[in-house]
Parts: structure tokens; sequence; C-alpha cells
């Protein structure tokens, strides 16, 4: 039920896989974050400056290493979804799923007919290989690994009908926007926060779909691996960037505005 997806069987397995986040939203700097290592790389639609073209062009050069993409959209919206499948994302990353309406609405778009909405357009695509894949629209459901973003008190409070429905493989809790939801905004790190995101992965965990979450601070993302997640991105390339550039201009320099460090390494999860 994983056909042409590595991913989706190890996360079915529970085998952990560690993720990096591209917010660049440049090819060549998702093929260099392609050869270090990742089990996955988030290619972001939602906060990062991409569309479907340059989606296409990180897909292109990631598909040559073993890093598996993973493909943000910025809403649940049925076209675009049937655009990001048509171009070859195998995973998807949903934002804002509140409901379990709203997750079965998404299983429908990432599904062909009679199981699905999905339009069927796969023979110009480069899902099927431009039709060289045959056998395509016989596998395609079960190659799709969809995962679906829970990041307010709202999908909180949801959280075991959204994962009872059936073709949901995973999901994501989002630490920013929780964070904000929960009255929180801009500090992930507080305990309120943390004690929420614990429960709702345990919640993930214990209904047999795999649990996900982003955190730029090491022992927070070794703690959620220990609570059994098995998709946790760990660094943002954007902000390591920016970060490792600010530090040696800083030793030239002297040190440049920084954002409040307060707010701590984990206020970069989102």
């Amino acid at each position: 039920m994983t056909a042409g997806n590595p991913f989706k069987a190890a996360l079915a397995a529970r085998r952990p896989q560690i993720g990096l986040w591209l917010s660049m939203a440049d090819a060549y700097l998702a093929e260099v974050s392609a050869t270090t290592g990742f089990d996955w790389l988030l290619i972001d639609g939602e906060h990062a400056p991409n569309d479907v073209r340059s989606t296409l062009a990180q897909l292109q050069v990631v598909a040559a290493h073993p890093a598996h993409p993973v493909v943000r959209a910025v809403q649940g919206d049925v076209a675009l979804i049937k655009q990001l499948l048509d171009i070859g994302a195998k995973t998807l990353l949903v934002p804002m799923v509140d409901t379990a309406e709203q997750a079965r609405a998404m299983v429908s778009a990432v599904r062909y007919p009679p199981h699905g909405i999905r339009g069927v357009g796969s023979a110009v695509g480069r899902a099927s290989l431009w039709s060289s894949r045959s056998d395509y629209l016989d596998v395609a459901d079960a190659e799709v690994c969809l995962l679906v973003q829970a990041e307010t008190v709202t999908a909180l409070g949801n959280l075991a009908e959204i994962c009872a429905v059936d073709g949901i493989d995973g999901v994501f809790i989002g630490p920013a926007d929780l964070a904000a939801s929960m009255g929180h905004r801009g500090r992930p790190g507080h305990p309120d926060v943390q004690a929420a995101i614990e429960h709702a992965m345990r919640t993930i965990v214990a209904s047999g779909k795999a649990a996900g979450t982003l955190t730029s601070d090491p022992k927070l993302a070794r703690r959620y691996l220990e609570l059994g997640c098995t998709f946790v991105a760990v660094g943002v390339d954007i902000l390591m960037f920016a970060n490792a550039a600010r530090r040696l201009s800083a030793e030239f320099r002297g040190p440049a505005t920084q954002p409040d460090a307060a707010a701590g390494p984990a206020s970069a999860a989102y």
C-alpha cells in the first residue's frame, strides 16, 4: 500500500525520519540540502515564496538523491493539490486542518474517482513520467502520503477524530500557530504550549498515525522523538544561513540588531 513512496513506508514502520525545512525557495539550495543526509526535505509553499514552478524545480533536483521531498501547500485547495500531485509530489503537508470533515476533504482531493475527486490528467504529468508509468492510475492513490497540520486549539479538540480519518497518514503539530491560538504568540516554548504538544503527540501515536513537528531546538527535537514522533524537522535552511551570516559579520563588525533572544530557538518552529 506504499507503492513508490519510501517515506510513507518508513512512517508506517515507525522508523524516525529527520528532516530539514526548505524556505529559501531556491532549487540550487534544495539540491545542496539533498546531499546532506536528511531523510526528508520540506518544500514550503505556505510561508516561503514558492509557486508551482519553483516547487517543480526543487522536486526535480532533489529526485537524484535519497532525501524525500515533502511539499507543503499554501492551503487545502483541491485544485492546487491536483497540480502538486501532477508535478510529482508524492507526500503532501496540508496546513490548518481543524476538523475531521476537512481531513476527509483532503483525502478526497488526493484520490482518484471513485474514491476521491482528483482530476485525471496524469498522462501529461511528471507524476506518471508522461505516461511511461503505465500502471500509475492503479497505484497513485496508495502512493500518496497525506500529512495534515493540527495547529489550533480547535484542531487539538478534534484531534482524535482527525486521526481516525482513513487516508490520513500523519498529523503534524505546528508549534508557532498553536502557541498563538493558545494566547502565547511567539512563545511556543511556553509550558502550557509544550504540555499541549506532548499530549497531542501521544494521541497521534496512540491512534497508529505518524506524528511530526518542526523545531530548531535540539533538546525539544529529541524529546519529541522519545515520545514516538516519526517525522521531525530539526532546522530551517534560511534561518541557518541567516544565523551563520550574522555570526560571521559580528566577528568583524560587531553584532547587528538581533531578534529578541528571549524567544529562544523554539521560536523558529512553525
